[in-house]
């Protein structure tokens, strides 16, 4: 059990949560109008992340820290049993159900914080040089990225599997890698693009295909709409007929962010990004008081490059930047697996914060 000390308070982090409160609240406002049955199972999410953070932010994670190879392992294995056993839903097998109690779990959703514990252990273990990793570090961090990569993507998971690519290479971008590595690797993805895109299942191609066709999809058109009519200053609740007779879809996960145009307008969307954008900010500034806690910034960093992609993509995705692929945003749509997986990072982050003063609670080294 973790003793409970003042000190705490004063390095748990207060920030994060008034930046992210304020999220959740209109979330739930917008969810409740929308649709009071859906309300009532949100406040049983809230309920879950909340136990799920505290579960976290209790727990002596850097104690423990020998057990996060472990923990990926696992995840790793869970992923290959959905190749063997999953379940399949629109045609992509992504979860995986118990017998008999009929409980599904998405693997890939909790390799989220895995990939980041890993980094962030593996980091600590042996960090950086003055010019960066060099390629032989590289390679070696760059086998935890990319087998659940390759793992998520056979699902088929496109979109999960390029933001865990994409978050793990950020981390190893803002913690140091040389930079001759980053030329390459950029001049190879440009150079497979073509490859690559031959590779995709013929959905995905579609996606792509109605992403850059001159006419944008029914859902896309419809956000549009909605987003256009919400003016300056938005609309009254009784008035928000895209979101109210159904014409905008699925308005309270993937395209709550076009809801809330049009009922706060321009002034409520731009009040919602500044809170994300504070958020990713204040994530991402955490590196330049951590000094050489490189676990607690890989959390850090790759937490405010989680958000970001998240936050860019759903609202590219609503004013037709970007294909339609289902992501959600963060604390905000409506759904049970991603606002969980962010109170677990969170928690994760907060513990690493918060008891940092203790020198007993340090990371205990284990070579891999």
């Amino acid at each position: 059990m973790i003793r409970l000390d003042r000190r705490i308070l004063t390095h748990f982090d207060f920030v994060q949560p008034f930046l992210i409160l304020p999220i959740i609240i209109l979330s739930y406002i917008l969810v409740s109008e929308a649709n009071s049955i859906l309300a009532g199972k949100q406040l049983v999410y809230f309920g879950v992340g909340l136990a799920a953070f505290l579960f976290f932010f209790l727990l002596p994670i850097r104690k423990i820290a020998w057990l996060i190879p472990l923990f990926y392992w696992i995840c790793i294995v869970l992923l290959i049993s959905v190749d063997l056993f999953g379940t399949s839903k629109l045609g992509a097998k992504r979860w995986l159900e118990f017998p008999f109690i009929h409980f599904t779990l998405q693997p890939s959703e909790i390799m989220k914080p895995a990939l980041l514990l890993m980094l962030g252990y593996l980091i600590k273990q042996r960090p950086p040089e003055e010019n960066g990793y060099s390629l032989k570090d590289f390679l070696r961090l760059s086998f935890y990225i990319l087998l659940p990569f390759v793992l998520i993507l056979k699902e088929p998971d496109l979109g999960t599997a390029l933001i865990l690519l994409i978050v793990g290479y950020a981390v190893l971008f803002i913690i140091g890698v040389n930079k001759k590595i980053w030329v390459v690797i950029f001049a190879g993805v440009l150079l497979s693009a073509p490859v690559i895109y031959e590779n995709l299942h013929d959905y995905q191609k579609k996606r792509i295909t109605d992403f850059l066709s001159e006419e944008s999809n029914y859902h896309v058109r419809q956000s549009i709409i909605a987003i256009g009519s919400g003016g300056l200053k938005g609309k009254p609740k009784d008035e928000a007929t895209q979101t109210h007779f159904k014409f905008l879809p699925i308005s309270t996960s993937d395209f709550i962010f076009a809801y809330t145009i049009e009922r706060y307008g321009f002034y409520g969307g731009l009040a919602l990004l500044s809170f994300y954008g504070a958020l990713i900010a204040h994530l991402l500034s955490l590196n330049y008081g951590l000094k050489d806690d490189y676990f607690t910034q890989t959390m850090a960093s790759g937490i405010g490059v989680l958000i970001f992609i998240y936050v860019s993509i759903n609202i590219m995705m609503t004013i037709g930047f970007a294909p339609v692929v289902g992501i959600p945003l963060p604390f905000y749509s409506y759904g049970g697996s991603s606002f969980v997986t962010f109170m677990c990072l969170f928690g994760i982050l907060q513990n690493l914060l918060a008891f940092r003063f203790d020198p007993t609670y340090r990371l205990v080294k284990f070579k891999i």
